[in-house]
C-alpha cells in the first residue's frame, strides 16, 4: 500500500468556480506543492458527472455562482453519496456567518474566505486529504477484518457440520459402518421438507441434522442393537430408550441446528395416532421435523437390509408407508413423500 506522501502527490482534486481566473489562481497555488492531478470546471452542473469519471479525493467549491450555486452542488453531492468520505473545501467571498453555517451544514468539511492565502489553502488542502486517506485506510482495514472474520466463521461452520456428520456416523457405526443410512435419511427428510413448502433454510437444517436421529443408539448394548431376532419386551424397552439418550446428548444448546437435532432424536418414533414413544404424542403435537424423519427413517429401514431383516423392494416399502398414513405417520408428510418418489423414482441425493 502506498504511504501517505505518495497518496498526497497522487491526489485528485476537483475545483469548481464560475470565474476561470480563480481556477487559474488555485492551480498556481497547488501545482508547486506537488498536486498535479487537478480538474477544473466553471459549470457547477458538471460536478456530479465529474465525480463519477474523475473520482476526486477533494473538491474545492465556490459558493456564489450564477444558476446552480455551491449550496445546490453540496445538496446534490449529499444526495448522490455512496457512503464514501469525500471532503469539500468551500472557497467564497461571502464572509457571513450564515453562509459558513449553511455550507458546513450541507456537508462541507472546511471553509475559506477570499482573498485566499496560498499557504492557508495548501495547509487546508493537505489536512483534508490526509483525513480522506486515513478514512480510506480505515475502511480498507475494516474490510480486511470483516473478510478474516467471515473466513474464520465459515471455517468454524464447516468444522461444526463435519462434527455433526461424524457424530451421526458414530451412532450408526456398529450396524452400518458406511454411514449410508444416516445420509439417505438426511436427503430424504430434506426432500420431504421441500415438498411440504418449508423455507430453504429450514430444509437445509433438517438435511444437516436428520442423520443424528439415532445418535442415542450409542447407549444401546450390542446384544440388543445387533440382535438378529425379534426383541423381547424388556429388550424393546431398552431399545426405545435411544430416543431420550439421543435427546439428552443433544440438549442444552443455543444452536438452532442442535435444537432441531434434539427434537428429531426425541420425536422420530412418535406415531400420529399417539401409540409411539417415548412420550406418546399424537397429531401435530409431534414436531414437524420428527414427523418428517419418521417417514424417511422407516422407508430407508424397510428398503435396506438390517441385521434382523432383508431389504424390501421400493414398491413394498412405499406401500407400507402409505398404509401407515393416519396411524403411524402424518398423512400430509406421507403425501409429500409419495410425490417426491413419483417425481424421482427414488430418494433424491444431493450431488
Amino acid at each position: 500500500m502506498p504511504d501517505l506522501a505518495e497518496r498526497l502527490s497522487d491526489a485528485r482534486i476537483l475545483m469548481v468556480d464560475d470565474e476561470a481566473a480563480n481556477l487559474e489562481l488555485l492551480e498556481r497555488i497547488l501545482v508547486p506543492a506537488g498536486y498535479t492531478r487537478l480538474r477544473t470546471t466553471t459549470s457547477p452542473d458538471q460536478v456530479p458527472a465529474l465525480c463519477a469519471t474523475f473520482d476526486p479525493d477533494l473538491i474545492l467549491l465556490d459558493l456564489l455562482m450564477p444558476g446552480t450555486d455551491g449550496f445546490e452542488v453540496l445538496e446534490r453531492l449529499r444526495a448522490d453519496g455512496d457512503g464514501r468520505y469525500l471532503p469539500v473545501l468551500i472557497l467564497t467571498s461571502d464572509h457571513s456567518q450564515e453562509a459558513k453555517r449553511r455550507g458546513l451544514s450541507a456537508g462541507a468539511q472546511d471553509f475559506l474566505t477570499k482573498p485566499l492565502s496560498p499557504s492557508e489553502v495548501r495547509l487546508r488542502v493537505r489536512n483534508l486529504l490526509e483525513t480522506r486517506f486515513l478514512h480510506l485506510a480505515l475502511q480498507d482495514h475494516n474490510r480486511l477484518l470483516e473478510d478474516r472474520v467471515r473466513r474464520r466463521t465459515e471455517a468454524l461452520e464447516r468444522a461444526r457440520l463435519e462434527i455433526l456428520e461424524r457424530l451421526a456416523r458414530a451412532a450408526e457405526y456398529r450396524d452400518d459402518r458406511t454411514g449410508a443410512h444416516t445420509r439417505r435419511v438426511g436427503e430424504s427428510a430434506a426432500a420431504i421438507a421441500r415438498a411440504l413448502g418449508l423455507p430453504p433454510e429450514e430444509v437445509e437444517t433438517i438435511r444437516r441434522v436428520a442423520p443424528l436421529h439415532d445418535v442415542g443408539k450409542i447407549g444401546i448394548p450390542d446384544a440388543i442393537l445387533l440382535s438378529p431376532g425379534r426383541l423381547t419386551a424388556p429388550e424393546f424397552e431398552v431399545m426405545k430408550s435411544h430416543t431420550d439418550i439421543g435427546g439428552d446428548l443433544l440438549s442444552g444448546s443455543d444452536s438452532a441446528l442442535l435444537q432441531c437435532a434434539e427434537s428429531i432424536a426425541r420425536s422420530h418414533h412418535e406415531h400420529w395416532d399417539g401409540r409411539g414413544y417415548p412420550r406418546g404424542l399424537s397429531g401435530k403435537a409431534i414436531p414437524l421435523e420428527g414427523r418428517i424423519v419418521a417417514v424417511a427413517d422407516t422407508f430407508d429401514a424397510l428398503s435396506h437390509s438390517r441385521p434382523y431383516k432383508p431389504a424390501w423392494s421400493v414398491d413394498e416399502s412405499l406401500d407400507a408407508i402409505r398404509a401407515g398414513a393416519g396411524s403411524h405417520f402424518d398423512p400430509e408428510v406421507v403425501d409429500a413423500f409419495v410425490s417426491v418418489m413419483a417425481r424421482h423414482g427414488a430418494v433424491p441425493v444431493a450431488g
